[in-house]
């Protein structure tokens, strides 16, 4: 049974990684920071394009917990339809070097291993 996510703030990690990765632990949180991080702002349908295989009530989710901790910053229209938009705080383009350096090393896992991602399969898929 997974554990569940720590939220309790005042609660002091084992160590420095513990804090760390309790803040981006979550199945689409790197991948959402990623995408914000090379597409700038974005709404929460291309967002959601961004992430195979997630739901809409995961993602809505695992971006409002960024939102808690200060990651990324939403921003709500008052139009017909909603219109809301995701962007990266000031705290969220500090994990940036973290996330590329993640990036280049699953791109050499990947290589070695002579894997391929969606992303860079060139056979169009039938949706």
């Amino acid at each position: 049974m997974p554990v569940p996510k720590r939220r309790n703030y005042d609660a002091v990690p084992a160590c420095t990684i513990e804090a760390a990765l309790n803040l981006i632990n979550g199945r689409w949180k790197g991948v959402i920071l990623y995408h914000l991080l090379q597409d700038g702002t974005t709404r929460f349908n291309a967002l959601q394009r961004r992430c195979p295989g997630s739901t809409a009530r995961l993602l809505a989710k695992q971006l409002r917990e960024l939102e808690e901790d200060g990651f990324i910053n939403r921003t709500v229209y008052a139009v017909v339809p909603p219109k809301v938009e995701y962007s990266l705080t000031e705290e969220g383009r500090s994990i940036a070097p973290i996330l590329m350096q993640l990036c280049d090393w699953g791109r050499g896992w990947l290589d070695r291993r002579h894997l391929t991602t969606l992303a860079d399969d060139p056979v169009e898929r039938v949706a």
